[in-house]
């Protein structure tokens, strides 16, 4: 789909709901705090939010009905995707950093490479006299910067292909220990299976979180083609569908808790939605009492994938943390939210965890493409333990299928009861965060 139409299709609908709402842009930008005019780029299509969670809440805030929350994010994966693309064309070496829980939404710099900068396959040679005496000290370290700049691309390179060809494995004791699971975590990278053709490596390395060694055939990267596959074979040998996940979205801030190791003394505000992945990092914190993940699943091509299934397995469980329980919602503050489509729930204390479809929902399968992706939401709930956890996605699409593994980039997902643990809240307008239930509303 170009650019354009996908950014044009998107913009079309938030004008219709802020239009549809009566408010203006300014008091729709105050309540969002946001720019006036940043907000109308975003409804004018002159710019694509690098993050879902504002425009969400700028749909809530306009009365937005469940299906068209659907569509705009729809409409919103498709515009990111192509806008994506685009500066990853623009850019001849891969970006530093990897993303995190938002990495989709992330917009490419789109600047170009230093004159320098050495191609990602190889690093570059160096000048003749690039041991010899000749010339000033500033070429000399020119040239030894550039030098240790290749040698560091190469490290990458070869450190990103190693990872590419050493799969995690391991069981999650349900009796499935011969189940490969794909490196990399969904939403960064995904990865595919080799064709059964292809030789297993020489060596595997076991994923933290499921010390079992995988013997199972290498791994490549979507799209690409397994070492001597024949030219043109690339598509075929990769996945051919993506899945982003959000581990830290929110049903509603009213629902959303998380347990940490700190004193309120020491602990931050509340964060707004799109704020709570470096909330949770920057204090070592882990959800509370329930998980709200929000994943989107796209496939990379116009061919039809079918998403067979979202199939729960647990990596660890302990008894839950003895920390403080901190809520995010600012007391006498009103909290929407509903169920919405494709929505389901897992409760992880159980002996077998598996996602059941909220009522009114259907159940997998589900039809994806690259022009008509599918968002899933998953509310996982506990109380008695603290539970490691991740979801292997089953695909198929014509004679190809496939697993891939679902987590928080490369870790398992980590939800903990909260049961009897000190509880927080943070009040409109104080300074720090006291003890939930002794704030009293004017």
């Amino acid at each position: 789909m170009p650019e354009h139409t996908a950014a044009a299709d998107f913009a079309a609908l938030l004008r219709e709901l802020k239009d549809r709402s009566g408010l203006s842009y300014g008091v729709l930008a105050k309540r969002l705090h946001m720019s006036t005019s940043t907000l109308h780029r975003y409804c004018n299509g002159d710019a694509v939010p690098a993050d879902y969670a504002p425009v969400e809440r700028l749909a809530r805030l306009c009365k937005a009905h469940p299906e068209e929350l659907v569509e705009l994010h729809r409409r919103w994966v498709l515009a990111d995707a192509v806008r994506g693309r685009k500066g990853a064309a623009a850019a001849e070496t891969p970006p530093e950093e990897a993303g995190s829980g938002t990495a989709l939404g992330q917009e490419a710099s789109g600047a170009a490479p230093p004159a320098e900068a050495p191609s990602a396959g190889a690093p570059p040679a160096a000048p003749a006299d690039a041991d010899t005496e000749v010339g000033t000290a500033p070429t000399r370290r020119r040239t030894r910067t550039a030098v240790l700049a290749g040698i560091a691309v190469a490290a990458v390179t070869a450190g990103v292909a190693l990872a590419v060809g050493l799969p995690g494995g391991g069981s999650d004791g349900d009796g499935d220990g011969g189940r490969h699971r794909p490196v990399g975590a969904a939403g960064v990278t995904a990865e595919g299976t080799a064709p059964a053709s292809s030789s297993p490596p020489s060596s595997a390395a076991a994923s933290p979180s499921s010390p079992a060694k995988d013997t199972g055939p290498a791994r490549t990267p979507a799209g690409s083609a397994p070492a001597g596959a024949p030219s043109g074979e690339g598509q075929k040998s990769g996945v051919p569908v993506t899945v982003r996940a959000e581990p830290y979205a929110w049903e509603s801030p009213c629902s959303q808790r998380y347990l940490a190791d700190k004193p309120a003394s020491e602990m931050k505000p509340p964060p707004l939605e799109e704020g709570a992945a470096a909330w949770v990092a920057a204090h070592g914190a882990v959800s509370s009492g329930q998980q709200y993940l929000r994943l989107t699943v796209q496939g990379t091509g116009p061919e039809t994938v079918v998403v067979d299934g979202l199939t729960v397995r647990v990596a660890g469980k302990r008894a839950p943390l003895a920390w403080n329980d901190y809520a995010m919602a600012y007391p006498g503050v009103g909290c929407g939210g509903g169920v919405q489509t494709r929505a389901f729930a897992v409760s992880l204390d159980s002996a077998r965890p598996s996602l059941t479809p909220e009522p009114g929902n259907e159940d997998f399968p589900f039809k994806v493409s690259e022009s008509d992706p599918e968002v899933y939401y998953l509310t996982a709930s506990v109380s008695a333990y603290d539970v490691d956890w991740y979801l292997e996605l089953k695909w198929s699409s014509g004679d190809r299928s496939g697993t891939l593994t679902v987590d928080d980039e490369g870790r398992p997902f980590r939800t903990s009861g909260n049961k009897g643990r000190p509880a927080y809240e943070f009040p409109i307008g104080g300074d720090g965060w006291v003890p939930e239930g002794t704030t009293k509303l004017e």
